[in-house]
């Protein structure tokens, strides 16, 4: 059935949000809406030029009989400074403070509206990069690499320091805690990941590098390709850190466990994406 041209942007535009990294033929949205390709071409315009505006992401639009449009969600550089502004603010409450200088997170990552925007920050990160799976490690990484592989509209894998019979047999490493130097392992499905896939890491916290540098051994053992490591908040550490390269939403400067403060501000992000000001 033929509809308006209000009913049609609004409707093309959820389909296009709801289908990241997916390209969506102009045939599809002519047939969907029994529309001439012209029409289609026009609205996929405004589509774009408001996505750019408001900075919700990129609108590629590919032409030719085998083209399309294809959206890929992003943030804009406004939006970031804020949210990571406002992350920083919240984790320097007194009452975050946990023993070993761990900030609790727990309820921010259980945030959907939290959640939504670490994704997009993530994924922003790597817009111009292939991913073929997202990595964690059990358990608290698992909600930020669900919400980062939704909007790159890739799998997510989760690595676990005890194997579970529903995973099948499966490929385990043994790693230096970098923070205490104990000897940890962890293991995968071997069903998980192809092999010669390109992932990304992502984490909630990291500390001396030990859980990230063993999720980069996995990744070796399956003979793919780390692209990149990103956590939500790193700690200062006095040691050596077991990864050189990785990217911080947000940086715990300092904690004072007698007087009980945290002082918590932007991680390198800002200045690896945008350029810090």
């Amino acid at each position: 059935m033929k509809i308006r041209r209000s009913d049609r942007l609004i409707d093309m535009t959820n389909y296009l949000m709801e289908r990241p990294h997916t390209l969506i033929s102009l045939a599809f949205f002519t047939k969907r809406y029994e529309s001439a390709k012209s029409s289609i071409s026009e609205d996929l315009a405004i589509i774009k030029r408001t996505f750019q505006y408001r900075g919700i992401g990129v609108l590629k639009t590919i032409p030719g009989a085998a083209g399309g449009a294809m959206f890929i969600p992003s943030i804009s550089e406004t939006e970031a400074r804020d949210f990571i502004a406002d992350m920083a603010h919240q984790l320097s409450a007194q009452d975050r403070l946990l023993p070993g200088g761990y900030v609790y997170l727990s309820d921010l990552l259980g945030e959907p509206q939290v959640l939504k925007r670490v994704g997009r920050l993530i994924a922003r990160q790597y817009i111009d990069q292939q991913i073929d799976a997202v990595m964690t490690v059990a358990t608290k990484g698992v909600p930020i690499a669900q919400s980062v592989a939704a909007d790159l509209n890739v799998p997510f894998v989760i690595v676990r320091h005890d194997s579970k019979i529903t995973e099948g047999s499966t490929v385990s490493v043994n790693y230096v805690s970098g923070s205490n130097n104990r000897i940890e392992k962890m293991e995968l499905s071997k069903r998980s990941l192809p092999t010669g896939s390109n992932v990304l890491v992502v984490d909630d916290f990291m500390k001396g590098g030990g859980t990230v540098n063993g999720m980069k051994s996995m990744i070796e053992e399956f003979d793919s390709h780390l692209v990149g490591i990103t956590v939500f908040a790193e700690a200062a550490f006095s040691g050596h850190r077991m990864v050189d390269e990785y990217t911080s939403l947000l940086k715990v400067d300092k904690v004072n466990t007698l007087e009980k403060t945290i002082e918590v501000s932007a991680g390198n992000y800002l200045q690896k994406v945008f350029g810090d000001k």
